[in-house]
């Protein structure tokens, strides 16, 4: 049992060094907590960046659930791109990372809403802190990429 706390426990400091790291800020000297930035590439939205801010505990066995998510178009989202992606209402996990050896993750997840033309980005953790699931939300709209004139032709179209 003690090797396998271990090795999740490894596993999990692992997670932390990320080659998409972006920002480290310390939040002071008497603490082991840092604010982590991290960037993300939606491998199927790949004009789609989106930056998340979480908090790191060093030597803690579980990361604080707060995290801020912001995305922004940082190239072409094309008809294609839109047509591969999930459209139910509850969207697709496009990332997700360990946050504590107790079953925590921080995912995110991408949906899309067809009527306002936009990608949702939806930051969130599954294991309740506090009373509350904590969460953030980004959006990036459609409205001057290829995907958002495509989109309007096909909805003229299907009329």
């Amino acid at each position: 049992m003690r090797k396998l706390l271990l090795a999740v426990g490894l596993s999990t400091l692992l997670i932390g060094c990320s080659d998409n790291e972006v920002g480290d800020v310390s939040l002071g000297v008497f603490t082991l907590k840092d604010i982590k930035i991290t960037s993300l590439h939606d491998d199927k939205i790949e004009g789609v960046t989106c930056h998340i801010a979480s908090i790191e505990a060093n030597l803690s066995l579980s990361d604080p659930s707060d995290s801020s998510i912001s995305c922004r178009q940082t190239g072409d989202i094309t008809p294609e791109m839109i047509a591969a992606i999930d459209k139910s209402k509850s969207g697709e996990v496009v990332f997700k990372q360990s946050k504590s050896i107790f079953f925590k993750t921080m995912k995110v997840r991408r949906i899309f809403d067809p009527e306002n033309q936009t990608l949702l980005y939806l930051s969130y953790t599954t294991k309740e802190t506090d009373g509350s699931f904590k969460h953030s939300l980004s959006t990036v709209p459609l409205w001057g990429t290829k995907a958002y004139n495509a989109f309007q032709s096909n909805q003229v179209a299907d009329q």
